[in-house]
């Protein structure tokens, strides 16, 4: 063990540590942004956490002397470490933590992207949009091989497109909201159109609103729809499902016909997703789609007739 004596230099030298500590602690929270301050406060944030918080309390009126404003300077970056660490938080949790159901989706997911030639990554959805944007955050980046405008499906179908991106997550603007828009090819008739997302309407909540190129064509409900490839697939590769026909409007007034389409895809229940990050080497067309369910056999009814007893008729004698 060694002694210290508590000499008069033994005094200033811990004074002018204590002075250099608040210093470096002062001009960390008036400019988190600074290279080698941020690098050493995000340091002491991983390892000593809870000294950073009770540091924090201390240093905050020493802050305000020199002209630093914690609710604007230190706040800010606070908050978005913290967001981050949810984010990195949910993100291991999604990826340990998989039950059945979760599974069950991947399941399906692997078989669609395996039908329709798509390399895909598997991600969870770890976030949900609050504002008036529809989007969710995948625990998948830059990292994984995720870019922007890359083509997002689930086991069904069609999600939407990916619109941000940053080392281990990303943002996805779902094929849901008002601004989507996706182009999209008929089952069977090969005619081109487009739907876009009707948001939170209360007219066509949930669904697509699909408009097609030619003014003449008819509309049924129960035609499926895929994805049409884009300029170098991107941000939709082709032939992801995209959902049915469930209701034709009135075209009056309009140029082209229009109709509501029913999503594949569950927007309001999405977890395990995928983002394309390699389209497939040719158009799958329509052999994504699911397969129709076959019509039920009508029931055989049997009747079986049985004889009457013969009954005999006595002359009378």
């Amino acid at each position: 063990m060694i002694a210290v004596r508590d000499t008069r230099r033994t005094r200033l030298v811990l004074s002018l540590l204590l002075i250099v500590a608040i210093t470096m602690i002062t001009l960390g929270y008036r400019d988190g942004s600074a290279g080698p301050l941020r690098g050493l406060r995000q340091f002491g944030g991983s390892v000593f956490g809870t000294a950073e918080r009770v540091t924090a309390t201390v240093t905050q009126p020493v802050a305000r002397f020199f002209g630093g404003s914690p609710a604007a300077a230190g706040a800010s970056p606070q908050l978005a470490a913290a967001e981050a660490q949810v984010v990195r938080l949910r993100a291991e949790l999604s990826r340990e933590q998989l039950n059945r159901a979760q599974y069950g989706q991947l399941s399906r997911l692997l078989a669609l992207a395996g039908r329709g030639g798509y390399r895909i990554v598997a991600a969870s959805v770890i976030a949900v949009s609050q504002g008036y944007s529809e989007s969710v955050t995948l625990d998948a980046g830059h990292d994984d091989g995720v870019r922007p405008q890359q083509t997002v499906l689930d086991g069904a179908g069609l999600v939407g497109t990916v619109t941000a991106v940053s080392a281990q997550t990303c943002t996805v603007l779902l094929a849901s909201d008002p601004t989507s828009v996706v182009g999209i090819r008929l089952a069977g008739s090969g005619q081109l159109g487009w739907v876009t997302g009707t948001g939170k309407s209360a007219s066509g909540a949930g669904q697509l609103q699909l408009r097609v190129l030619d003014s003449g064509i008819v509309l049924r409900p129960g035609e499926e729809l895929v994805t049409a490839a884009s300029v170098h697939d991107q941000p939709y590769v082709p032939g992801v499902p995209v959902g049915v026909i469930s209701q034709v409007q009135s075209s009056a007034g309009s140029l082209t016909p229009r109709a509501l389409v029913r999503p594949y895809a569950d927007f309001t229940t999405l977890d395990v997703v995928a983002v394309v990050v390699t389209p497939p080497r040719r158009d799958p067309g329509f052999s994504v789609l699911p397969p129709r369910p076959r019509p039920r056999p009508e029931p055989t009814v049997t009747v079986t007739v049985t004889p009457s007893p013969a009954v005999g008729i006595g002359a009378g004698g």
